[in-house]
């Protein structure tokens, strides 16, 4: 068997069956080497360059190593190694940060890009499209192994983002994981892995407020959005072949506009970002989850709020930031022959479900010109948080 091998950042030397680099030379594959892990975190981070083609490829190592300590036979393996060079191909530019704006999640057009592209006439060969598609979709024991509560996509994110932004929480102990892991009729920790379970939830909960949500971050993403939005409106961005993009086009593709567009593209470019105006945590709120249902009448807010400053409504901003989901919580774990939830079993956990809130917060933005003239305003006046 030809193998192909490739050097790694975080894993090392990562062995490719000639299976696989047909599927990594493909150019939907390839495209991923030009859409930015973590969106525009670089711009807090200048180490954060890395890239979704890297990130596949080390999910695609880590699935192999669970898959073979699972005993797995050799046409499975590979089955499951090829859904992890997949499982993000789906991806728009700047990957997460364009999800937001389109109504299909990058797992969707993951499904649609396989069956309409030369992936899927690869995949055929050896698979068939739907087990492919059942595994990246995280359905079945196999499935879990992909896209589960301890799942390998994020092992190799929290590593990879740590080490690129060289902020230390996202190390966890992957050996201790994979080897504490076993299939029955579903994927399931061992009673030994917990302790490294805890581990990988406590990484994520630090994670959030210092790379995934960090303030800085999150006013660049929601003025890409806003761009983004006024691209498709436009239509010269297909939104329903974002998948089809990477970063350089919609940059691109927005610096030649004019007006807004062109404006909030240099304030990227040159980091004169817009200021937050209004924060509110929602663990202060009474009842954290009913916040997310502002989601529904953000233009109705922003448009109030635009109004009483005399401010055009593109201008103002209101950010409501991502779900805190901790699907850790909901770990199947074999205690002597039973099988529990790790919230069951650990006492952290459990702390972690209440305080996942605790970094969380709306935010309203605005250019700096406007900033000082906001500050006088009641903006809870506006959001009409619902009891």
């Amino acid at each position: 068997m030809n193998l192909k091998s490739i050097r790694d950042s975080v894993h090392g030397n990562l062995q490719l069956e000639e299976f696989e680099v047909r599927l990594i030379d493909t150019p939907e594959i390839q495209r991923l080497r030009r859409i930015k892990q973590l969106g525009f975190t670089y711009l807090v981070y200048p180490g954060a360059n890395h890239s979704r083609f890297e990130h596949s490829i080390g999910t695609m190592y880590l699935a192999s190593r669970l898959a073979g300590n699972l005993g797995l036979d050799e046409h499975t393996q590979t089955m499951v190694r090829s859904c992890a060079i997949l499982h993000d191909a789906g991806h728009g530019p700047f990957s997460h940060v364009s999800e937001g704006v389109i109504d299909t999640s990058h797992e969707k057009l993951t499904y649609k890009l396989i069956k309409e592209s030369q992936l899927g006439d690869i995949l055929s060969e050896k698979f068939t499209i739907k087990e492919i598609i059942t595994i990246i979709s995280g359905k079945g024991p196999l499935g879990q192994i992909i896209s589960g509560e301890l799942d390998v996509d994020r092992m190799d994110y929290l590593l990879r983002d740590s080490y690129y932004t060289g902020v230390a929480y996202g190390v966890i102990d992957v050996e201790r994981l994979i080897y504490n892991m076993k299939l029955e009729d579903r994927l399931l920790l061992k009673e030994k892995g917990v302790q490294a379970a805890e581990s990988m939830l406590l990484a994520r909960y630090f994670m959030y407020p210092s790379v995934y949500q960090h303030h800085t971050t999150r006013i660049v993403n929601s003025m890409f959005r806003r761009c983004l939005k006024k691209l498709i409106k436009n239509k010269i961005v297909n939104g329903n072949e974002i998948y089809k993009y990477d970063d350089t086009d919609i940059i691109s593709a927005a610096r030649l506009q004019k007006g807004y567009i062109r404006d909030i593209i240099t304030r990227i470019d040159t980091r004169q970002l817009y200021k937050r105006v209004y924060s509110l945590k929602i663990d202060e709120t009474i009842n954290p989850k009913s916040l997310y249902k502002l989601e529904l009448k953000i233009n109705k807010i922003e448009a109030e709020i635009a109004e009483e400053l005399g401010v055009h409504q593109d201008h103002l901003l209101v950010d409501i930031p991502e779900y805190p989901t901790f699907h850790e919580m909901t770990t199947p774990v074999s205690v002597n022959g039973d099988t529990v939830t790790l919230g069951d079993v650990s006492n952290l956990v459990k702390t972690l479900k209440d305080a996942r809130f605790n970094h969380a917060d709306l935010c309203i933005y605005l250019p700096e010109q406007y900033a000082d003239h906001a500050l006088k305003l009641n903006f809870q006046e506006y959001l009409e948080i619902p009891d």
